[in-house]
């Protein structure tokens, strides 16, 4: 590293010479003498003083202040970091260790145990869910059913079959202990909920997608019940490669198309043909059923549907059913068919009040059977009717 000229002091033999070494160097790099590269320097700094308003030499002495000021603040701040002992970087990710002090998440190659029990626990049902951190979906569980699961008798059977996994805890203490193996080597973290939009000045908040949270890394890794933690390892990567192989041949079998059989070639330009005659007689359909809707609503009570549910969000082959119907209307319901009933008797022994309402039941309208009138039928008290000897 280059060292600094104190301003108040002039520059030693050893700075000078380095200096004009530099100086040579960087000249032979652009072709020219040490001299033309000196002058060059100095018209730009004319330059730079003219744009400041300063003259050469007063702006020369604040550019070489500026550069000491530097220097000693970067001391200052190598001496503080050394005497405090810090080891992280600001803002770097801390989990609480066994007497309460915290022990800083330095990057690197996570430890074998930690990656078995990572892989064990994500095995495990811990009813995660889905969230967004730093624009990417990952996996969220509650850390009570992770400290559940370490302690299940199913963890000593995997343990004893996996020799890497550490030893089964026996109390929540030990099981909080073994957990914080994942976020020590950045497997999981603790997050928190946060608001993606704040400081936006949004007119109208974009809305939310239910229950999808967008959460953000905590500084403090701290193992209670009640937290979040968020996977950061997405265990063996089969799955993806097979897919991305699969990707790959299909597209290596797209581009070499023209080195296909001819009898190959000849049969997916059958098929091509026969796919997209399929699509446009959909739409020949979709615009004839909406022709006929339209002609019958004017010349008829009701309008006629060629397919009515088409655009419905049903299934394929139901899209097709029925095959024609008529436009409900608005604001009517459809009657159902009166039931024949054989179940009325007359009443002859309660005298002119049986005979009055007999008359009356006979004379009033029959109305149509619904399904609330079926439900106070059923839930009406029942009657005794006599009958004539």
């Amino acid at each position: 590293m280059a060292s600094t000229i104190n301003p108040q002091a002039g520059p030693s033999q050893q700075e000078i010479a380095r200096m004009q070494q530099q100086v040579a160097i960087e000249a032979q790099k652009r072709g020219i003498t040490p001299q033309e590269f000196q002058m060059q320097q100095r018209r730009a700094l004319e330059e730079e003083a003219q744009k400041a308003g300063l003259p050469l030499d007063q702006y020369i002495n604040k550019i070489k202040k500026q550069a000491w000021e530097q220097h000693q603040m970067q001391q200052r701040m190598a001496a503080q970091q050394q005497q405090n002992g810090q080891v992280a970087q600001s803002g770097q990710p801390q989990v609480q260790g066994g007497q309460g002090q915290q022990v800083p998440i330095t990057p690197g190659a996570p430890d074998p145990k930690a990656l078995a029990l990572a892989k064990w626990l994500r095995g495990q049902d811990l009813k995660t869910r889905t969230c967004i951190l730093n624009g990417q979906r990952k996996d969220m569980f509650k850390i009570k059913r992770a400290l559940r699961a370490l302690q299940s008798p199913a963890y000593i059977t995997a343990q004893k079959k996996n020799p890497l996994l550490p030893k089964p805890p026996t109390t929540p203490q030990e099981a909080g202990e073994t957990f914080k193996l994942l976020p020590l080597s950045l497997l999981a973290l603790r997050v928190s909920k946060m608001d993606p939009h704040e400081g936006h000045n949004h007119a109208k908040a974009p809305k939310r997608v239910k229950g999808l949270w967008t959460v953000k890394i905590e500084q403090q890794q701290d193992i209670s019940e009640m937290l979040h933690y968020v996977w950061l390892y997405d265990g063996p990567q089969w799955r993806m490669k097979l897919y991305a192989a699969g990707a790959l041949l299909a597209i290596m079998t797209v581009v070499m198309f023209p080195l296909w059989p001819i009898k190959l070639r000849l049969g997916v330009w059958y098929l091509s043909m026969a796919f997209l005659g399929l699509v446009g007689l959909f739409f020949v359909m979709a615009i004839f059923r909406l022709i006929l809707f339209c002609i019958t609503v004017v010349s008829m009570p009701r309008g006629f549907w060629l397919y009515p549910n088409l655009f419905e969000d049903v299934g394929f082959f139901d899209s097709f059913r029925p095959v024609w119907a008529w436009q409900e209307e608005k604001g009517k319901k459809t009657k159902k068919p009166k039931k024949s009933g054989g179940d009325e008797k007359t009443d002859s022994g309660k005298g002119k009040k049986g005979m009055q309402g007999n008359d009356t039941a006979a004379q009033a309208p029959a109305a149509t059977a619904t399904g609330v009138e079926r439900v106070k039928k059923a839930h009406a008290a029942p009657r005794v009717e006599e009958v004539d000897e």
